[in-house]
Parts: structure tokens; C-alpha cells; sequence
């Protein structure tokens, strides 16, 4: 009986290794696939510097992290220093295994993984928004400009807000793309927030992008 536990015990872990590989593989191939038609310049960056790969934060600066707190659904995303309130919706998965965003014509909303970590709660919480869409700038448009040490405000259902402090942000080009590394929990059993969009340069011919930009969070405090 105790080899048939630790047998169906280390199936399970492996499956869910093998789901959650699955989806940080789909983050990639959806920052690579999402199209847009916004006039640009032919030789210019979109969402940020490529060559800018991070700027990670002195660790000495920053807050230190504040306690998880229990599962509870996010209503609504503010950022401050972007001047973002956008509601948040619960998405799934798509074909390739990506999160799915919201649809083109909700710009201005931020999808959640809704199977995932709750914004708050102890693991990686993963939130995604469009850039652009065909015809304007979306709600994440400014995103690889936030810096470390700034804010980012999560409503929840349960009536806290989760206070984040942005400690990475992240400009990662598609070669040598480390998913793991960008959407994985970066310090285990802290709550921690990943905002994800397309980044880089826009390529007119293939209708992608070159990069994602991932905006790295801890949980520092709460309010009601």
C-alpha cells in the first residue's frame, strides 16, 4: 500500500509538472503570436528596449514581503504610475496552452489564470493584457515602463487589496527564452504577481512580436 501511494503521489507531481510546463511554454508562443495593425514606426521599438534585458531592483531598497494571505478571486488591477483601473476577468487556456486573453474588443481589461494563483496567495499570480489592438493602444500598452519599487493594487472578492511592489521588469527576447525563470515563483512560498505582455519590436511581414515584457511583484502589505 505504501509503494502504491508514493507511486500514484509521484504520478501526480509529475502531470502537474508536465501541465504547468505546458503553460509557461504557451505564455512564450502567445507573446510571440499575438498580432496587431497599429501604424508604427518601420525601425522602432513598440513596448520597450530589447536590449534593456532587466532592471532588477537593490533588494536593500525594497519593502521586505509581507504574509500570504488566503484564496480570493481579483476584481480589479490599478497601477498608479500608468494611471491603469481595469477590471479583471478569470480566463482559461487556449489551443497552444496559453492563457487566453480577453477578447480584442475589451482592450481595456486584464485577464487572470483563473486555475492558477489567486493575486495574494502564496505562488506566482499570472495576469495578462493585450499591448495594442488593430486599431489602438491597450491596456498594458505602457507596461515595460513601470520601474522596481514601484506599486501595483489588486481588488479582490473577499474586500482586501493586495498591495505589490514591483521588483523586476523584464524586456526578454524570444532566444533563450527561460519560461521557467520568468513566470515561476521567484522566492518559494511568497505571494507574488507576474503582468504579461507582447514587448520588443513589430514585425510587419509574421504579424508578431519579438518579445514579452514581464512585470515582476511581491506581495508588502494589505488594505481593505
Amino acid at each position: 500500500m505504501t509503494d502504491d501511494r508514493e507511486r500514484t503521489t509521484g504520478t501526480g507531481r509529475l502531470i502537474t509538472g508536465l501541465a504547468w510546463a505546458v503553460l509557461l511554454l504557451g505564455l512564450w508562443l502567445w507573446g510571440r503570436g499575438v498580432t496587431a495593425d497599429v501604424p508604427r514606426s518601420p525601425d522602432g521599438p513598440t513596448t520597450g528596449d530589447v536590449f534593456a534585458i532587466g532592471r532588477p531592483a537593490d533588494p536593500a531598497r525594497l519593502p521586505r514581503p509581507a504574509q500570504p494571505l488566503n484564496e480570493a478571486r481579483p476584481q480589479r488591477i490599478d497601477i498608479p504610475r500608468l494611471g491603469v483601473q481595469a477590471p479583471v476577468v478569470a480566463r482559461g487556456l487556449d489551443a497552444r496552452g496559453a492563457v487566453d486573453p480577453p477578447p480584442f474588443d475589451q482592450p481595456g481589461v486584464v485577464g487572470w489564470y483563473g486555475s492558477g494563483t489567486p493575486p495574494g496567495a502564496a505562488g506566482a499570480a499570472l495576469m495578462v493584457g493585450h499591448v495594442d489592438t488593430e486599431t489602438r493602444p491597450a491596456v498594458f500598452y505602457k507596461l515595460s515602463t513601470l520601474e522596481p519599487g514601484q506599486t501595483v493594487r489588486v481588488v479582490r472578492s473577499d474586500g482586501r487589496i493586495a498591495v505589490f511592489t514591483i521588483d523586476d521588469v523584464r524586456v526578454l527576447p524570444r532566444d533563450g527564452f527561460d519560461a521557467g525563470r520568468a513566470y515561476g515563483p521567484h522566492v518559494p512560498g511568497r505571494a507574488e504577481l507576474r503582468l504579461i505582455t507582447c514587448g520588443g519590436t513589430f514585425d510587419r511581414a509574421t504579424r508578431t512580436y519579438s518579445a514579452n515584457v514581464v512585470v515582476s511583484a511581491y506581495l508588502t502589505g494589505t488594505g481593505r
